[in-house]
């Protein structure tokens, strides 16, 4: 007799990638019967539509996908943009400014001053993040940092920020933010640049008080609200103001080259 065949229908859709085929072989009453068993995946591939694909789907939803108008919005009166920071490592150092708030006291105040000066002592070494020089102006503050990597700047300026914030509180009474937007930060890759930044920030007193019609002469006394008791370079120095220098070191000791020895090819001492 013969033979008869068995095959199953004509698929409607084709077959996923990963089905399994089989061929098994059976007989009954002097029949022969061919069966094609498939076994799929419990989760099989989706055929999806060319057109609800990609920028097509991402379109027709509007959620997702470079639009006009998409991203963070810029808050009222932000003066540093979200862009992606400078890179830097360990060998750059890095002049970090940050503001406060309009309706936060001056910083440079004596009380908040030295309860800066005490938390600083505190995190100025973080391994990866070191504080080397800062100085305190009424309404904003100027660092100089050392750090790994980016990551590593970010997680040393979240602390300094945080401390800096409840430092004021306390020394006030007050709760609440204290900063007023995110820290702006120049890296610094040159010899000059690092002395120029070492002057700016602790000599930045000296600037302030010019904008206001007051003068300082050029034999000065060291700005109390600065870690310029702390440096070794000035060139005329004539004493410090305010009670000595607390013992605990507010200021980290500088590990870069450009920090620590190599500004000074740019000229020996900052007055």
């Amino acid at each position: 007799m013969a033979r008869r065949e068995v095959t199953p229908c004509a698929a409607t859709t084709p077959e996923p990638r990963h089905a399994v085929q089989k061929r098994l072989s059976a007989s009954h009453n002097n029949h022969s019967y061919e069966i094609r068993l498939t076994a799929q995946n419990h989760r099989p591939i989706q055929h999806l539509d060319a057109s609800r694909t990609g920028t097509a789907r991402a379109r027709a939803s509007r959620h997702g996908g470079r639009r006009p108008g998409a991203g963070r919005k810029s808050r009222p009166n932000s003066r540093i943009r979200h862009r992606s920071r400078e890179p830097i490592n360990r060998l750059l150092p890095a002049h970090v400014t940050i503001r406060v708030r309009e309706d936060v006291p001056s910083l440079r105040t004596v009380k908040v001053v030295r309860e800066v000066e005490r938390s600083f002592a505190r995190a100025c070494e973080r391994g990866s993040f070191r504080l080397v020089h800062y100085s305190l102006q009424s309404n904003h503050a100027h660092l100089i940092v050392e750090a790994k990597d980016r990551g590593a700047l970010g997680r040393g300026m979240k602390a300094i920020g945080s401390r800096i914030a409840r430092a004021v509180n306390r020394v006030f009474g007050r709760s609440g933010p204290v900063l007023a937007d995110r820290y702006h930060v120049h890296v610094l890759r040159t010899p000059r640049e690092v002395r120029n930044a070492l002057a700016y920030v602790l000599l930045n007193a000296r600037k302030h008080a010019a904008r206001v019609g007051r003068t300082i002469a050029r034999t000065f006394i060291v700005d109390p609200a600065s870690s310029g008791r702390w440096f070794e370079g000035w060139k005329r120095l004539i004493g410090e103001a305010g009670p000595a220098p607390p013992a605990d070191r507010p200021v980290a000791t500088p590990r870069s080259w450009l920090l620590a020895a190599g500004w000074t090819r740019s000229g020996r001492t900052v007055s």
